[in-house]
């Protein structure tokens, strides 16, 4: 893993992969770290690591662009952005409202979208890596499951959307690749799988996640890689 004292915005990262994200972005005292999330009091104990910043910020906000350049106001440039944050809804297709499925795209597309561009002003100059998040059932192919029709056809949205952005900045020096996660046991897996055990960490995903956003700017542009061993 290398690092050469980089900016790296962690949006999503009040718990799970995302905060195990923050912990291991934070160890090389060269970063700074931007934590965002919208459960702060969850971010609290951040406040006594001098190299991260948390904030509030909420993808479902009728104001994501604004919200967050505000918060990027104080910052010269972002080098890494990990695209953490999920909502999921797990009901039968057939009685899923109209609001559930949009607070679906909201958080795991439309609010995605409009953060990048608020990013992008962060980036332009010196190029940088977008990782984004998305969920083994969005990776065209692989075994669906009942229940997940809203998010994992919000998440297939990320996936498009990483290889749009790709070719249209592919002469900037700005990257964005997509990792589709497998199970791992996370608050999120419990409440789609409540049975479900699977024995990989989020500390152990953070890591193989951490290494990517360092290094695979370098060899990928555009790509969606499944991260899983098994189904789900």
């Amino acid at each position: 893993m290398t690092s050469k004292s980089k900016n790296i915005l962690v949006i999503g990262s009040s718990r799970g992969i995302g905060r195990e994200l923050v912990k291991i972005f934070a160890n090389d005292t060269g970063n700074k770290i931007i934590a965002l999330s919208r459960n702060t009091e969850a971010l609290a104990d951040f406040g006594s690591t001098e190299n991260i910043d948390y904030h509030g910020f909420d993808l479902a906000s009728k104001t994501v662009k604004e919200d967050l350049a505000g918060i990027l106001n104080k910052y010269d440039r972002i080098d890494i952005v990990i695209h953490n944050a999920g909502k999921l809804v797990n009901k039968p297709f057939e009685v899923l409202s109209r609001s559930e499925i949009e607070a679906c795209y909201q958080t795991n597309v439309i609010g995605v979208m409009l953060a990048t561009q608020a990013i992008l002003p962060k980036m332009k100059d010196q190029g940088g890596h977008i990782v984004n998040i998305s969920t083994m059932g969005a990776f065209q192919g692989s075994v669906k499951f009942p229940g997940l029709s809203a998010y994992s056809t919000s998440k297939a949205g990320l996936v498009s959307f990483t290889e749009l952005f790709a070719e249209e900045y592919k002469d900037t020096g700005i990257r964005m690749n997509c990792l589709c996660l497998g199970a791992v046991q996370t608050e999120m897996l419990e409440e789609a799988f409540p049975d479900f055990k699977t024995p990989l960490t989020p500390a152990e995903m953070a890591s193989f996640i951490a290494d990517f956003a360092y290094n695979a700017h370098r060899f990928m542009n555009g790509k969606v890689i499944p991260v899983s061993s098994g189904n789900p």
